[in-house]
C-alpha cells in the first residue's frame, strides 16, 4: 500500500517540543460561492480538503452549510488553483450532494478529506451519520465507492452522534482514520485503523475531555500530522466569533489524552485547519473568521518557549 504521508513511528533523541506558529500574512483562496438555486445569504463554506491533483494543480473542496438544497443544507463546492501560493482560486460549482439512493442522508455531506493510495485519489466524507468513500483517478472528478450492500458508508458511532470530519494518515502499513462523533453529547476524537481503506477496526477513543472541553463540538475536524518524530492532532472548538483549536503531541498515533492535558502544547485562533507540506514548507489552510470562505498561510514549527 502506497499513500501520501506515509511515517514510521520514530522518535528523536533530542525530544525537544517544537509549536506549531503561522508564520506570515494569511491569503484568501476561496470565498462564499454562488450556487445557483441553492444560494442563500445565510450559507458558509467550512470544513474542507485542500490536495493537488495529477495535472499539478490545486484543489479545494469544502461543506457549504445553511444552503437551499433541502435536507441539512449540506453540499460540496470546488474551487481550483494554479499554485497554492495564489489567492482567489476560480470556483467551479457543486462537486457533490448526498444521494439518498446510497443510503446518504439529504443534505447531509460533511468534511471531505483526500489522501493518495495505490494510484489513486481517495476521498472520504461524512454523510451526516455515516464515514464514506469515493474514488478518483485524476484527483477532480471522484466516483462514489459503493458497498455490496448498496450504500456508501464505511462506519458509524451511535445513531444520531453524527459521525463525521474523517481525516486518513498512512502509518507504517497501517490506515489511520480520525474522526469525530458526539455520542450522549460528548464530543470526542475517534480513530480505527485498516490496511485496505475498505475494512476498518473497531474505534477507540483518542482524544477527549480536558481544556478543549466534551460538548458535542468540542472535538471538531481532527486533523494529524508527523513532525520531528512526534504525532500533532488539531483539535477544533471553536469556528465563530473567535475560532480556536487546540493542538497536542504524542508519539503515539493512538493517545492525545482521555480526560487529561498531558499533551497540549497550543492552541491556534483558527477553525478547521488542513496542515498542508508543499516543497519542503509547511502550511495552514483553515476557515475565515466571518465564515465566509478559506484562507492558506505559512507554518512554522518553533521550540516552545
Amino acid at each position: 500500500m502506497s499513500g501520501v504521508g506515509c511515517v514510521q513511528p520514530t522518535v528523536p533523541a533530542d525530544d525537544s517540543v517544537l509549536v506549531p506558529r503561522v508564520a506570515a500574512e494569511w491569503w484568501t483562496v476561496a470565498g462564499d460561492p454562488d450556487l445557483g438555486e441553492f444560494t442563500d445569504p445565510k450559507q458558509q463554506p467550512v470544513d474542507f480538503a485542500i490536495w493537488q491533483a495529477a495535472d499539478g494543480t490545486w484543489q479545494l473542496w469544502s461543506c457549504i452549510r445553511n444552503t437551499r438544497c433541502g435536507g441539512n443544507t449540506r453540499l460540496f463546492h470546488r474551487w481550483e488553483g494554479e499554485r497554492l501560493s495564489d489567492p482567489d482560486w476560480r470556483p467551479l460549482g457543486i462537486a457533490m450532494q448526498a444521494d439518498p439512493r446510497y443510503g446518504e442522508t439529504p443534505g447531509g455531506l460533511q468534511a471531505p478529506h483526500v489522501t493518495r493510495a495505490d494510484g489513486l485519489y481517495v476521498m472520504f466524507y461524512g454523510d451526516w451519520e455515516r464515514i464514506c468513500r469515493a474514488t478518483s483517478q485524476d484527483g477532480k472528478s471522484f466516483t462514489r465507492v459503493v458497498g455490496a450492500d448498496g450504500g456508501t458508508g464505511l462506519f458509524s458511532e451511535d445513531p444520531g452522534a453524527n459521525t463525521r470530519d474523517p481525516m486518513v494518515l498512512l502509518v507504517g502499513d497501517k490506515w489511520l482514520c480520525y474522526y469525530t462523533a458526539f455520542p450522549e453529547g460528548k464530543g470526542a476524537v475517534y480513530c480505527r485503523t485498516s490496511t485496505d481503506l475498505v475494512t476498518w477496526s473497531d474505534s477507540r477513543v483518542v482524544a477527549f475531555g480536558g481544556a478543549a472541553g466534551t460538548g458535542p463540538c468540542s472535538a471538531e475536524c481532527p486533523h494529524v500530522v508527523f513532525h520531528g518524530g512526534r504525532y500533532y492532532l488539531f483539535r477544533t472548538q471553536e469556528y465563530a466569533p473567535v475560532p480556536r483549536t487546540t493542538v497536542y503531541r504524542s508519539g503515539d498515533a493512538l493517545d492525545f489524552g482521555v480526560d487529561d492535558d498531558r499533551c497540549l502544547v497550543c492552541t491556534l485562533p483558527v477553525a478547521a485547519p488542513e496542515i498542508v507540506l508543499h516543497d519542503g514548507h509547511w502550511y495552514i489552510a483553515a476557515l475565515l473568521p466571518s465564515l465566509k470562505g478559506i484562507r492558506v498561510a505559512r507554518l512554522e514549527w518553533a521550540a516552545e518557549e
